[in-house]
């Protein structure tokens, strides 16, 4: 006989403001940038202590002083109209210089300035040593990891028709060295991040054309999945825009065959879903309905999107809220394993249950990262079997939300018992590489705030609000 369950508990969470973002990383506009088992299981991450927590202490307290400070000058620019348009303008001079005094490669000062300003905000480092002590503090603040990403890419418009086969050789030689340097640089258990573009002009090409990697093409690629399951690292391959979205589909589906099959209940490599497009849901549908038949885990990383600006406006929801229903409507059908109104089943055999699914809710919206961690709360009251989960959002965004979450948003209203089972695996976006490589990639952020303003405004606000609390304390008036 089974013992009966618990009733059902609604569990209170502190509330939190919404947040207008769309978008969660960034690309060439504004580039964006665990899991699923059929046995019972909490999680197969391993918990790492999180910092001492309590109902009255400020979730942004874990940060050190020196990261509020310039969190504060940088999110003050970039939540200002008037300051941020001069900013983006100065950085694309500085990612495209036409004289050495602009150049941050050859220009000294110019590479210090830049380096510990907007460079130490966004990125780990330019080298292994730096990117080591770049994760060692994400950890020691209580982050379960990184997402890391190498800076080096191929934009689309970019293509080179007459690039032959001996440099696209030697592209994607380049591209596989830096990638196994970061696979490298990952600890157990941390995620990489692959952009196919990265590749080169003739990648980029293929891409666009929906054609499958050439041999030596297929051989980099396998190469960092090998390297990826050796080291219990995790991959994550970037969404980009339309153009060369399809095919970027296409041939992270056919690595993710290869990869996640050498893990079972587990996926290796993962794929980037952006809910602004109409076609997600389907798209995601499809794609899980394949790895039920193949055999192998599927790794969902869910985003809003990043390239408004550039993708044709009838594949794109007419309104937010739209993308957030979709947004919320998918993880709801991910965490619960339960095709729902938003996310169908693409198989008449199978039109409830979702087959194993490793999920990344990638946002930097506060409002789905409450109702996922809610959701989640709710399962543990009951004993649910959950699915693998990680939350991510970009170093030096949102500090607020990824603070809150490591704190398990745990306040004095919540339910012990639950929080105790429910512990937040959250993880950093890092990209590394040398300031210059970095240039374009910061350009990006920046421009990235052009379309998340009172975002923006609202992770100012909350630096502004703990720099008082310390100040009040400094002073005695704060405990």
């Amino acid at each position: 006989m089974k013992p009966a369950l618990r009733p059902v508990r609604t569990v209170p969470i502190r509330a939190i403001p919404s947040c207008r973002c769309r978008y969660v990383s960034s690309t060439r506009n504004a580039k964006s940038s665990v899991a699923s088992t059929d046995e019972p299981s909490t999680s197969n991450f391993i918990q790492h202590p999180s910092p001492q927590k309590s109902s009255s202490r400020s979730p942004l307290a874990i940060l050190p002083l020196s990261t509020v400070l310039r969190s504060l000058l940088i999110l003050s620019i970039s939540s200002s109209p008037i300051l941020l348009r001069p900013c983006i303008y100065t950085l694309s001079v500085l990612a495209n210089p036409k004289n050495p005094v602009l150049d941050v490669s050859r220009n000294p000062f110019l590479n210090w300035l830049v380096k510990n300003t907007l460079y130490k905000q966004f990125n780990a480092g330019e080298n292994k040593a730096e990117v080591q002590r770049s994760i060692e503090e994400m950890k020691r603040l209580g982050y379960r990891g990184v997402l890391l990403g190498y800076a080096r890419e191929v934009l689309v418009g970019d293509s080179k028709s007459a690039l032959g086969e001996k440099a696209a050789r030697q592209d994607v030689e380049t591209w596989l060295k830096g990638t196994l340097q970061t696979v490298d640089m990952a600890h157990d258990g941390d995620f990489v991040a692959l952009k196919f573009t990265g590749m080169g002009p003739q990648a980029l090409e293929l891409l666009q054309k929906q054609l499958p990697p050439p041999d030596y093409v297929d051989s980099a690629i396998r190469a960092v999945c090998d390297s990826a399951v050796a080291r219990g690292a995790r991959l994550l391959v970037d969404a980009e825009e339309q153009a060369v979205q399809p095919g970027i589909e296409a041939w992270t589906m056919r690595y993710q065959k290869y990869c996640n099959s050498k893990t079972p209940g587990r996926a290796t490599m993962y794929g980037t879903y952006q809910a602004y497009l109409r076609s997600t849901p389907a798209t995601i549908a499809k794609h899980l309905e394949i790895s039920r038949q193949e055999g192998y885990t599927l790794g969902v990383k869910l985003v809003r999107g990043a390239y408004l600006k550039t993708e044709p406006r009838h594949l794109i929801w007419s309104r937010k809220e739209e993308t957030d229903q979709c947004y919320d409507g998918i993880v709801d059908a991910l965490l619960t394993r339960r095709y729902n109104s938003t996310l169908k089943s693409a198989s008449k055999y199978h039109p409830e249950q979702l087959p194993p699914v490793n999920v990344i809710i990638a946002t930097h919206n506060q409002e789905s990262v409450r109702k996922a961690h809610n959701l989640r709360l709710q399962q543990a009251l009951r004993g649910e079997a959950r699915v693998e989960l990680a939350y991510a959002q970009l170093q030096g965004m949102a500090d607020e939300i990824s603070c809150e979450l490591v704190q398990g948003y745990r306040s004095g209203d919540s339910d012990p018992d639950a929080a105790a089972l429910e512990n937040p695996n959250v993880y950093k976006l890092l990209t590394w590489g040398s300031v210059k490589e970095c240039m374009g990639f910061l350009m990006r952020r920046a421009v990235e705030n052009t379309e998340a303003v009172s975002r923006t405004k609202q992770s100012q606000l909350a630096m502004v609000t703990e720099l008082k609390r310390r100040l009040r304390r400094a002073v005695g008036l704060e405990n």
